[in-house]
């Protein structure tokens, strides 16, 4: 009953095998778009709603920008603008006509409207009116919102041309404070990704060509699929007081003199899905860390005979109560009761390839002896995967069951990171011939064909075009330089600056 692909087999066509069986999104009929289907926008509410709460202990407030930006806005910022040129969808009419029996596009705007890629022009306007005084700062915003770029070769989830995301802006008094606020998201980040995505991932500073246009600095983590490639699951960026002088966010400090703000950037996206399918999803379908699962408890009824209905369906209504009594309030364990007129079997597998955590087929046998089946899906296939419990078990141990899975899950990928980190490479031309390798799945942690190096970069512009040869990319500069002397991979000169090279999506 597994996937029609597998991963070493043909690991693009297992993703979008994932994907589909595991019913989360669709190709629309609107050109490189996706509908997200409930069960893939139930694992995105649930990253929301995590990380939501994260915004707003650390004081941050939501609010709702236009997506539509004057043009106007972009060409105050050449560099910002230069970064996205290529990818924004413009407006230029405001209405259709009827002409010929045909619609057609009519009434010019005056101004050109660009269909928001990112946020920073329009909400450093709102920023230039809200702030005239040291004692309105620092302004700490969050809208969760969606986002328009123009991507010539979509794929669901990585690159579509409309998506969904958060994004955060703030506004500070002072350098130090914008860069620690920076930094501070940079680790929620890291903990939504690793503490509830289960998602290991590796932490730093982008080079100076990898830079959000327009940032002093940009600031990224960094995930391994189970191909090898690194996928960027985040990013935060410090502008300093470009944005600030090019939208006149300015104030008078508290000696009497006019200043520009410091400003701040930082974001995820619905890309993260597409991160938790390549981390943890197998060859029978997706496995979705309980945390994020929009359903971590599945209950498929088993009824042979239809007298049996009712004795089954109470049986399972009293394990509901009970497994809901098990938590506080705010963190109801999420159950579903699969009442759909299907086979049991076909019921299971359906759930099996959605990664439901745990999934529980309960007949009149488990009626009889007061017991639950049940099969968690990060197990399947092994003797653990399956178990037959008493029903006080069960409800006892659902708790530190489902927080053990998530362990489990994060190990596994964690595993999986640390092993494919290659640090025994000190030449171009080793460097060079391991890169010519094609990716592979990495089996169960151990080393695959080609995964990530870490290694020496000379920082030598010319290393640019060596890379776009080699189709590879500088992850990050890790922040836990080692401080030693080598040679840099790309050029052979001198070099002491740590990077992780990596081929990316």
């Amino acid at each position: 009953m597994g996937l029609k692909n597998t991963r070493a087999g043909n690991y693009p066509e297992w993703y979008q095998n994932v994907v589909s069986e595991a019913d989360m999104a669709e190709n629309s009929s609107s050109p490189g778009c996706m509908v997200i289907k409930p069960w893939g926008y139930g694992i995105w509410e649930r990253i929301r709603d995590v990380f939501d709460e994260k915004i707003k202990e650390t004081e941050h407030e939501n609010c709702y920008f236009p997506m539509f930006i004057p043009l106007s806005f972009f060409q105050k910022e050449a560099e910002h603008v230069d970064g996205f040129a290529k990818e924004m969808a413009v407006v230029t009419h405001s209405r259709l006509s009827m002409k010929d029996g045909k619609l057609t596009p009519d009434s010019k705007l005056e101004e050109p409207l660009i269909v928001r890629p990112t946020s920073e022009a329009i909400i450093a306007d709102s920023f230039s009116k809200w702030v005239k005084s040291y004692r309105d700062l620092p302004v700490l915003v969050n809208q969760w919102a969606n986002v328009v770029r123009w991507e010539m070769r979509p794929r669901l989830f990585l690159r579509t041309r409309e998506f969904l995301w958060q994004e955060g802006h703030t506004a500070h008094s002072n350098a130090a404070e914008a860069e620690e606020e920076t930094k501070r998201m940079l680790d929620a980040y890291q903990d939504l990704c690793e503490n509830t995505l289960a998602m290991p991932v590796l932490v730093g500073r982008k080079p100076e060509h990898e830079k959000f246009p327009g940032a002093v600095d940009t600031y990224c983590v960094e995930a391994m699929m189970q191909d090898g490639k690194a996928l960027q699951a985040g990013t935060s960026h410090f502008l300093g007081q470009n944005f600030a002088k090019s939208a006149n966010i300015s104030f008078i400090n508290n000696q009497g003199q006019s200043e520009y703000a410091y400003t701040t950037s930082w974001g995820v996206s619905t890309r993260l899905i597409g991160g938790v399918i390549m981390t943890h999803a197998d060859d029978d379908g997706m496995v979705v860390p309980p945390k994020i699962a929009p359903y971590q408890v599945v209950i498929v009824p088993v009824i042979k005979k239809q007298e049996d209905s009712d004795a089954v369906m109470a049986y399972i209504n009293k394990l509901v109560a009970d497994l809901k009594k098990q938590a506080p309030f705010a963190e109801k364990i999420r159950i579903k009761i699969d009442r759909r007129d299907k086979a049991s079997v076909d019921k299971f597998w359906e759930w099996t390839r959605k990664g439901a955590p745990v999934i529980c087929e309960i007949g009149m046998r488990d009626v009889d002896g007061s017991k639950v089946m049940v099969k968690e899906r990060a197990k399947l296939g092994t003797a653990e995967g399956k178990q037959i419990v008493s029903f006080d078990e069960f409800v006892s141990t659902i708790t530190s069951r489902l927080e053990n899975m998530q362990k489990e899950i994060f190990s596994k990928a964690k595993n999986r990171l640390e092993q494919n980190i290659r640090t025994d490479i000190f030449s171009p031309e080793d460097f060079k011939k391991y890169f010519s390798e094609s990716n592979i799945w990495i089996e169960d942690g151990k080393p695959g064909k080609v995964a990530f190096v870490r290694g020496k970069w000379c920082g030598d512009p010319e290393s640019e075009a060596i890379l776009k040869e080699m189709k590879i990319t500088i992850r990050c500069i890790p922040f836990d330089q080692s401080g030693t002397e080598g040679i840099c991979l790309l050029t052979g000169k001198p070099a002491t600056m740590d990077v992780i090279y990596a081929r990316s999506y």
